[in-house]
């Protein structure tokens, strides 16, 4: 399978485990959020954010710390993309990030590993 094939297969399962996990512990944070900004502010967080763990980190950092040092970048750019544009506290901003990215990386090394 092309690289480039991998990434989107890779965008895709992101989204999938990562928008609902905001979703979901927003509802439970801050319930007064609409439904449909969290959505999008998700969507774009990831969206903006995982290229640069597959396309740009792997070129300037060698394996495997491209993975411990772009997931620990990706995590403090997604939680200051959440503080800001969902206007939460930067504390909660970096919860939601960081269970909803360490979910995404655990559940995409498990797949890997049957693929």
């Amino acid at each position: 399978m092309l690289y480039e094939t991998k990434f989107l297969v890779s965008l895709i399962l992101t989204l999938f485990i990562e928008v609902p996990i905001v979703l979901i512990l927003l509802r439970f944070i801050s319930p007064k959020i609409r439904l449909y900004k969290t959505l999008l502010i998700a969507i774009l967080a990831t969206s903006l954010t995982l290229p640069y763990l597959w396309f740009i980190f792997p070129v300037y950092i060698e394996y495997p710390f491209y993975i411990i040092i772009g997931e620990i970048i990706v995590f403090l750019i997604e939680s200051l993309i959440y503080w800001q544009l969902i206007q939460i506290t930067f504390r909660k901003a970096l919860l939601i990030s960081f269970i909803a990215n360490l979910s995404s990386l655990l559940i995409g090394l498990l797949i890997s590993n049957f693929i």
